[in-house]
């Protein structure tokens, strides 16, 4: 009888089927790849504040912590660094320039914590190639830049990329370095080095990661970030061309699956773009940045397929105790670093702080401006006000104390500059305030697209800033040495290294004359200038103001 027949296969051909996908699911593997990533530590080994003197929520000993605690759970997790690590703290400044006898505290730090790799950014080359090289030596790490060649060769200046196999999964880490470094740097600081453009690197070198070294992801450590505003797709306001390129390299450059960013300190958890993912873990320290990658394969022979990819970032917070490793390890540099830091150069004889230097004329700006006009004999200086927060107690003074002031390592430069030029130079400056707005004050209309660094002021001189006039016609009543200054008239101009370089924005100086340059940084000869003078400004010269 035939029903009867068919009614009892039908089981046999369901259990057949379940079996079959049994096998087949059980032949299915699965890899996690966890990545963690920390950006523009600048010199952040401590969680301590050295311009306060008090502690910090960041640094590398609390980041320490929760790499540690990853660590735990993810034991094969890779761990890399995107940039402007070995410069940014007076600890770092004083281990670069005053004792680079020992290993390189960061180094040390980052050894202990078995990072893979870490991408040189601009910063890493502020104290010149001897410095550098020191600190690449002393790491078990490679620095890895794919872009960074000798000059007029083939030939990459550092590793182009490293492979790490997690679980079976090959996974390529290709580092890339903002190329704007020339328009920032002094030329010795990177003889015989040039940057190539980011997105005709990515494609060379991730083309050969997929094709040669066979990988099955492609992760770039890219000291570089977003280079538009997503809503609007306009550029970032001061950024140099081809400066940041993270979302050309997603659109055009196919193969790459993450990119962890740096160099503009800003938090991105995670950014889908083009199907890639992006993430940045702020600066300072204050972040690690962590992506986890997850794989497929039919079986053991099968090539690996990227099923699923999410990123973010872990902030440091009270919570996060320090790591006592990595606080041994700093202990010595700290304690050397301190004893610089506390030694008395001079008085005040009333307390001064910068809060209102990007507002009205401030006796603590014109202190650096009374120290580049000195130095070489200048006409006019030209300055920003780079810490808010700094300031001077009454009485004695620290080296400290002008660390606060001038946190970076600039050199003074004396360029021959025309009245024209320093009126465009200025023009350029007032960029920092939006148009007038009735019932607004300038400390609400500020452009806050324009960081304060790139605010530059002037003394020498004496000039109006007035919002009510568009931008290019905003300085009224510019004069020098009590009469209008001419636009052909010839000025000595003290200025800053980034500045001259064009950093900025400031390309009105571009191919200026150089008359004169320091050897050592603008901060020294502040320190210099205190201990000499024995007594600091007390009350700004009032040059300058903002109407209405």
């Amino acid at each position: 009888m035939p029903t009867p027949v068919l009614l009892s296969l039908r089981p046999l051909r369901l259990v057949a089927l379940c079996l079959a996908l049994a096998v087949s699911l059980a032949a299915v593997e699965r890899a996690q790849v966890t990545v963690l990533a920390t950006t523009d530590v600048h010199g952040r080994l401590l969680h301590h504040d050295y311009g306060t003197d008090q502690p910090a929520e960041l640094g590398l000993s609390k980041l320490a912590t929760l790499i540690k605690q990853a660590r735990r759970d993810t034991p094969d997790l890779l761990l890399i660094d995107c940039g402007d690590n070995i410069q940014g703290t007076p600890l770092a400044y004083y281990f670069n320039r005053k004792n680079n006898t020992p290993p390189h505290p960061m180094m040390v730090a980052m050894n202990a914590l078995g990072y893979l790799s870490l991408t040189p950014g601009n910063h890493e080359f502020n104290f010149g190639l001897t410095v550098l090289e020191k600190a690449r030596r002393e790491s078990s790490f490679p620095w890895i830049s794919a872009n960074t060649y000798r000059t007029g060769t083939d030939e990459p200046a550092f590793t182009p990329y490293i492979i790490k196999e997690v679980s079976g999964v090959r996974v390529g880490i290709l580092g890339l370095t903002t190329p704007a470094i020339p328009n920032w740097e002094n030329p010795e600081n990177y003889a015989g080095l040039e940057f190539r453009p980011l997105v005709s690197e990515a494609k060379k070198w991730v083309a050969h990661l997929r094709g040669q070294e066979r990988v099955d992801a492609v992760v770039i450590a890219a000291h570089f970030g977003v280079e538009e505003n997503l809503a609007t797709g306009r550029m970032t306001p001061g950024d140099f061309p081809g400066e940041n390129a993270a979302l050309a390299l997603a659109r055009e450059v196919p193969g790459i699956d993450l990119i962890f960013l740096g160099h503009t300190h800003r938090d991105i958890p995670a950014l889908v773009v083009n199907g890639v993912l992006l993430a940045q873990a702020g600066r300072w320290s204050d972040r690690l940045a962590r992506a986890d990658l997850t794989f497929t394969r039919e079986n053991a022979g099968a090539p690996w397929t990227l099923l699923a990819k999410t990123s973010r970032t872990i902030p440091v917070t009270a919570a996060v105790a320090p790591d006592p490793e990595i606080v041994a390890l700093a202990e010595p540099y700290h304690r050397e670093a301190q004893t610089w830091l506390s030694r008395q150069i001079g008085r005040s004889t009333r307390p001064l702080d910068a809060a209102d230097a990007h507002l009205a004329d401030n006796a603590l700006l014109d202190l650096i401006h009374r120290v580049q006009l000195d130095a070489f004999g200048a006409d006019v200086s030209l300055a920003a006000s780079f810490n808010p927060r700094a300031r001077v107690p009454a009485g004695a003074i620290t080296v400290r104390d002008v660390a606060g002031l001038y946190p970076y390592e600039n050199t003074l430069y004396v360029i021959e500059v025309t009245g024209a030029q320093l009126k465009a130079a200025l023009e350029h400056s007032a960029r920092y305030f939006l148009p007038h707005e009735e019932g607004k004050s300038p400390a609400q209309l500020i452009n806050r697209s324009i960081p304060g660094y790139n605010f530059d002021i002037a003394e020498g001189v004496s000039y109006t800033l007035d919002l009510r006039q568009p931008l290019g016609e905003r300085i009224r009543d510019l004069s020098f040495q009590g009469a209008p200054l001419a636009p052909d008239r010839l000025l000595r101009v003290a200025i800053n290294n980034y500045r001259y370089n064009g950093g900025g924005g400031y390309t009105m100086f571009k191919d200026a004359k150089v008359l004169a340059r320091s050897s050592t940084e603008i901060r020294d000869l502040i320190i210099d200038w205190v201990e000499r003078h024995g007594e600091v400004p007390s009350a700004p010269t009032g040059n300058w103001k903002i109407v209405p």
